[in-house]
């Protein structure tokens, strides 16, 4: 029950980050540093990394977690170039997707070496 729970979460927060990357965002509370933006997009995809290898970690397949992580990886480069290409008010940037990267990163090794929630 608890796995199937854990899995609308991861769900609903990939869709929630989806839009919240493809719409324009107004009113976004400032951190009081230059690069606000990039703290964002890491703590993002650190839970997206974080969620994704936590439901999947149980999986008996040998390389579940490097799939996860790849996928998660390949889905921030997507919704990058995206944004770009679907709202004029939004621009792709390089140093965006390396907090994505680097936030799925610590997310995956973080998931996968402590076993902070427990999915059966």
């Amino acid at each position: 029950m608890v796995k199937k729970l854990f899995l609308i979460v991861a769900l609903v927060y990939t869709i929630w980050l989806t839009v919240i990357s493809l719409v324009d965002l107004k009113n976004v509370p400032s951190l009081g540093s230059s690069f606000d933006d990039k703290i964002y997009h890491f703590i993002a995809y650190f839970g997206l990394g974080y969620l994704w290898v936590t439901y999947f970690k149980s999986n008996p397949k040998k390389y579940i977690i490097f799939i996860v992580f790849t996928g998660t990886i390949v889905f921030g480069v997507i919704l990058e170039l995206l944004q770009h290409r679907l709202n004029p008010n939004r621009t792709y940037d390089n140093y965006d997707l390396m907090a994505n990267c680097f936030g799925v990163i610590i997310g995956t090794l973080i998931a996968s070496r402590f076993n902070i929630i427990k999915l059966k």
